[in-house]
């Protein structure tokens, strides 16, 4: 059983917008839609890695593809504050291809690199499935039974009248 996932207060916002806008790209009428996005994103943030410091969600988007998290090892963490950079670290690979752009958020921008690299980790540990509340099954009854189940036996209902 997956244990719940709560996000901490100073991550909220900004994993409202990265969660709302990974799923809203994540179409599968248009499978390559998010795929598209987040390399050009990417190309982006490699020709200017400070230009998203300000927008977190954007800037976790822009890496999501290029870094690996140890989700074990970060899940040993404290992240009710957030953690500094230096705890980080240790759990977090990059790809060869981001490596300088990582590079310069770590020495002029870490506080927005951190943020990024923890949206992206509750992003993947995140289940969006809706709880079921205790009188869901109650609520699913109705008080005049199933009106396919009817004393007539006639099912034929006209559901545009």
């Amino acid at each position: 059983m997956q244990s719940k996932l709560i996000i901490p207060d100073y991550l909220t916002e900004d994993f409202a917008m990265y969660f709302e806008n990974m799923s809203s790209l994540n179409d599968p009428e248009n499978p390559d839609l998010l795929t598209v996005y987040l390399d050009n994103l990417f190309q982006q943030f490699k020709t200017l890695p400070m230009m998203f410091t300000d927008m977190v969600d954007q800037l976790a988007m822009a890496i999501t593809t290029k870094v690996r998290i140890d989700i074990k090892g970060l899940a040993s963490l404290n992240l009710s504050t957030m953690p500094d950079w230096s705890l980080v670290k240790p759990f977090v690979g990059v790809h060869n291809d981001a490596r300088e752009s990582i590079t310069t958020l770590m020495c002029d921008a870490e506080i927005a690199l951190n943020k990024a690299v923890l949206l992206i980790y509750y992003y993947q540990g995140y289940d969006a499935t809706p709880l079921k509340s205790e009188n869901d099954e109650q609520d699913n009854e109705s008080p005049w039974g199933n009106y396919q189940d009817n004393d007539y036996g006639d099912n034929d209902f006209d559901e545009n009248y």
